[in-house]
């Protein structure tokens, strides 16, 4: 049986050498999909980097017992054992983007960024690609890039723990009632019960049943990154608002503030981006979605420091959400998306760009 606490083992519960390496080599395979698994369940690229250790602990301690039939399942089932028991650990059981908190607003914000608040975290697109993941089961719902946008993520964050664990084994990996009943203990009945209750509550968000997800990385969709690239390092305002959609919103954790329209987010980056004396932009992906490293110095002579992290939905050729995770939060999220804290000025050039046609 799978142990489920955090004791740790009796002298007698270590597993012998050759168990040892057997699980090391027949478990490695799945390390990325169970940890995109964990940040799906809790919401945090940090916390999803502990639990896929604590899964990989246990299940190591544990390879004595395994039966031999479904290492992948095997694994699965600590893993959103281990989640589900961090998230009733926790004080914040969800994890939030700013529009699902109140209003937007036309203000300024005021006071200091809300670092109480448990906000949402992205995660770099380099760890989603080839893994087992990207082929779900025939049971589900959502594909593999519509499952890790932001705005999903942000959406299932509110379910239920359990009910967000059903929606992620059976309408996300495509797993059966009955295959996930298994694995989270109770029946088939209560699995089914509890991914309808789920389904009703993402179709509020959802009324065509699923997230948009834009094409791309298109022509079309290269030419628009390649100017918003120019605008941001140029200051161009204009050009800038008109890569937005009219209706779209602007969001940047882990302030509580956001903006809803191209006006309202002229007026804010008007006023912004008068706090910095340059930027420059280093192309990254984040969530399957396009994403910049934004560095920026406040000094003509200092050196371009890890500012914050952009990530853009897109529709019909214009941006529909740009989310931006800004300080404290933004620097500390650039190692995960192996990038620098620092960016001298003779370097930038060195890195990659896009493309700067118009």
């Amino acid at each position: 049986m799978v142990r489920m606490t955090g004791a740790e083992p009796s002298h007698q519960d270590q597993p012998s050498d050759r168990s040892k390496q057997a699980f090391e080599r027949f478990a490695e395979p799945f390390r990325r999909e169970i940890k995109l698994h964990c940040y799906r369940m809790l919401g945090s690229l940090h916390e999803a980097d502990d639990l896929v250790q604590e899964t990989y602990l246990r299940g190591w301690r544990s390879f004595d017992s395994f039966d031999g039939r479904s290492l992948r399942a095997w694994l699965y089932r600590i893993a959103t054992n281990a989640c589900l028991n961090a998230v009733d650990s926790r004080k914040h059981i969800e994890r939030w983007l700013p529009d699902q908190m109140g209003p937007a607003t036309v203000q300024m914000p005021d006071g200091a960024p809300a670092t109480d608040v448990a906000w949402l975290e992205p995660y770099p697109t380099s760890n989603v690609e080839w893994i087992a993941d990207d082929a779900p089961g025939p049971e589900a719902r959502y594909t593999s890039r519509e499952a890790v946008q932001l705005a999903f993520l942000a959406a299932i964050q509110q379910l239920p723990p359990r009910q967000r664990a059903a929606i992620l084994l059976c309408d996300v990996l495509g797993w059966a009632a009955a295959e996930a009943a298994a694995l989270l203990g109770g029946s088939t009945a209560s699995i089914n019960s509890a991914l309808q209750r789920a389904r009703e509550t993402l179709a509020k968000r959802y009324p065509d049943a699923r997230p948009k997800v834009a094409s791309g990385p298109d022509p079309a969709q290269q030419k628009l990154l390649g100017r918003y690239l120019q605008a941001w390092e140029g200051h161009d305002l204009d050009g800038f608002v008109a890569l937005l959609r009219e209706d779209a919103n602007y969001t940047m954790p882990p302030w509580r503030q956001w903006y809803a329209g191209r006006q309202s987010i002229r007026s804010f980056f008007a006023i912004a981006w008068k706090t910095c004396s340059g930027l420059r932009l280093v192309p990254t992906g984040a969530n399957g979605q396009p994403a910049f490293a934004v560095y920026a110095r406040t000094a003509a002579d200092a050196p371009f420091a890890a500012h914050s992290i952009h990530v853009l939905a897109i529709e019909d050729d214009r941006i529909s959400t740009l989310t931006l995770f800004v300080p404290p939060t933004g620097p500390r999220l650039f190692h995960d998306f192996g990038l620098p804290l620092s960016l001298p000025d003779a370097a930038s050039a060195e890195l990659p760009s896009m493309p700067h046609n118009s």
